[in-house]
């Protein structure tokens, strides 16, 4: 059976953020993928990437799905839906077990990386990822994918990343209160990375630093694999309320003001320009110079990207990253962003914008939109992957299950079973 001549898929992506739920609709074919349309919406249910408010996480949702919907003109009822938080971690992990017969099978890979998860976690987690670093055959390291080759043991080195089972459930909760079925829960960086980064990047090292609402998602890639991923419970919100604080005006315009007049660099703003700044509680606005934004949300940036050249040196990968750092998630849209993190990190970097799509475009042309559309490259993946082993099962006598390489049917069951 060929893969190219399977009918197009409908897939949709949900990007649960701490300011906004963003929702894509892509069309997924043999040419890649074609946007169909997207919703996007304020939310107020989630703090930092928790669900605190199950009520207003499931408004907001409902919102971005019709919005969607009347886009796309197409009916939604299944999402691959994203996660973040402080309560993610990644840790890593190795398996081991026999080959079967004289060459390493998918049913080998299966059970190595199924040996790879068997670590001990506590009672409130699990794990959401498995993500393989590398396989070895016979002490032969370095092997990205195993399958036909000959040998009697087969190893495996991966990342796990663990989650708060409680998190993981409020989140699946919200989504299928809102009339919808979770076809997997993905990592957020993880899917800002499907949708910017080219396999030239992840081959000599990269560092994708998603800066949403609430949080900055790392995730680091080093000879074509996840080396390190981890979360920052710091994000554009904690500038927003420092230039509230510091301008003694409401959050609302604080947050207009940062999108419009901010920059992290404050050496880019001219003297004399000047900004009207609203009053609160009934004083009159005021007019202040534009280098006083700058004096507020220059330290927070800079902050931002200290906390993450610190978590990259403790990896050990720091000097690895020989293509830099790519910049994704809303907060990133400010002024003088790049340049500030060039500045802390050392290193080159780029803003991250959702690339090789087609149909309306325009729609998700920003970083802010990387996750949203890394969710529809992820579904596209698996429905690749669920069709290979189709085939295989059709030259096989037996066919081994599929491997819960990332989440997993598995998981997904015992979320809902928890319910």
């Amino acid at each position: 059976m060929s893969t190219s001549t399977l009918p197009p898929e409908i897939l949709v992506g949900l990007d649960l953020g701490s300011t906004k739920v963003t929702a894509v609709v892509g069309e997924v074919d043999s040419d890649g993928i074609t946007i169909l349309g997207a919703g996007n919406v304020p939310c107020r249910g989630l703090r930092k990437g928790v669900v605190t408010n199950i009520d207003w996480t499931v408004r907001a949702i409902r919102e971005a799905i019709e919005a969607a919907q009347n886009c796309a003109g197409v009916e939604i009822d299944t999402v691959y839906a994203s996660v973040s938080g402080s309560h993610l971690r990644s840790i890593g992990s190795h398996g081991m077990c026999a080959v079967s017969g004289r060459e390493v099978t998918r049913a080998d890979v299966d059970r190595v990386l199924e040996a790879a998860r068997a670590v001990p976690t506590d009672a409130d987690r699990m794990i959401l990822h498995v993500l393989p670093r590398e396989y070895l055959v016979d002490n032969q390291d370095g092997i990205r994918d195993p399958i036909g080759m000959s040998g009697v043991r087969l190893q495996s080195r991966v990342n796990l990343i663990t989650a708060a089972s409680s998190c993981l459930q409020n989140v699946v909760r919200c989504i299928e209160r809102s009339g919808l079925d979770v076809l997997d829960v993905v990592l957020s960086p993880l899917a800002s990375a499907e949708a910017v980064l080219s396999d030239d990047e992840k081959e000599i090292g990269v560092v994708v630093i998603d800066i949403g609402g609430g949080t900055t998602d790392i995730v680091l890639y080093t000879d074509g694999s996840i080396a390190h991923a981890s979360v920052v419970p710091v994000g554009g919100n904690n500038i927003t309320s420092d230039l509230a604080a510091g301008l003694r005006t409401p959050t609302g315009e604080a947050e207009r003001l940062k999108r419009n007049y901010g920059c992290a660099l404050g050496r880019m703003i001219a003297d004399e320009e000047e900004v009207e700044v609203p009053g609160v509680g009934g004083h009159a606005p005021r007019r202040v110079p534009r280098r006083l934004l700058s004096d507020i949300v220059e330290p927070r940036s800079e902050e931002i990207f200290h906390e993450v050249r610190r978590r990259l040196e403790e990896t050990g990968f720091l000097e690895s990253i020989h293509a830099g750092a790519v910049l994704t998630g809303g907060a990133n849209l400010m002024e003088g962003m790049v340049e500030c993190a060039e500045e802390v990190l050392g290193m080159p970097v780029r803003m991250g914008f959702p690339v090789g799509l087609r149909g309306l475009v325009q729609l998700v042309q920003g970083p802010q939109y990387a996750a949203s559309v890394g969710l529809l490259r992820y579904g596209a993946k698996q429905l690749h992957d669920a069709r290979e082993r189709e085939n295989t099962e059709f030259s096989e006598v037996e066919s081994p299950e599929p491997a819960p390489v990332l989440m997993g049917k598995g998981l997904m069951g015992w979320l809902k079973g928890a319910f």
